[in-house]
């Protein structure tokens, strides 16, 4: 068995105060997006996506984010997924930004809401033509016998829609994650990390706290 507790990292390649906070949360979100895509980091918008099942329990799983606004997160999947059945009966999501190779994170919680068809259409038509055939051809968290059984489906698939616009399968589309918090890791020396969290007020603006690490 592998020793994990004696692997550590002394954080130290920045700091983050309270005079880098920007009044909204997106703002700061959006510099941070762009200093991890300028990092060379794969997939510097994967996300953790963590939803809960009827029976209280937790599941978190990497999506990709693919739009974002003021106030709100945006994602796709299949309507037949575990996490699109779970948003379904339970609409309150966590999402986390893994950005190691910055030794910073980014959490943000709130309430998610199916895109609308013409936002699922827009989206669906900008994906290359093998993405589109691939959400036909899986029904995503459902046991298959074997990858081959998907291999040889995509390729049906393929062949049926050889000619024309790829439709769009009436179970895939998006989700609009609300925040109503967001907090910003940075990690610093001997552990004492710099922590803020964002949380909306009654007015619909920002308070601001820092945390303890």
């Amino acid at each position: 068995m592998i020793d994990v507790s004696v692997l550590r990292e002394n954080y130290a390649k920045s700091g983050l105060s309270r005079d880098d906070l920007t009044e909204k949360p997106i703002d700061l979100f959006e510099k941070w997006l762009k200093q991890a895509i300028d990092s060379g980091m794969p997939d510097p918008n994967g996300m953790v996506v963590s939803t809960v099942d009827p029976e209280g329990q937790p599941y978190s799983r990497m999506v990709l984010l693919k739009n974002y606004e003021e106030n709100s997160l945006i994602f796709f999947t299949n309507y037949g997924s575990r996490k699109a059945q779970h948003i379904e009966k339970n609409p309150k999501v966590s999402i986390l930004f893994p950005w190691f190779l910055l030794e910073r994170q980014v959490a943000f919680t709130g309430t998610a809401e199916r895109l609308s068809y013409l936002e699922v259409v827009k989206y669906f038509t900008s994906r290359p033509r093998d993405s589109q055939i691939g959400a036909w051809t899986s029904h995503q968290s459902s046991k298959i016998s074997a990858r081959s059984a998907l291999e040889s489906k995509f390729m049906e698939l393929k062949q049926k829609f050889k000619e024309g616009k790829v439709p769009i399968p009436t179970f895939w589309g998006g989700y609009r994650v609300r925040f109503d918090s967001v907090e910003f890791w940075q990690g610093r020396p001997s552990r004492l990390h710099d922590r803020f969290i964002y949380e909306r007020n009654a007015e619909g603006g920002w308070d601001i706290s820092r945390l303890a690490p």
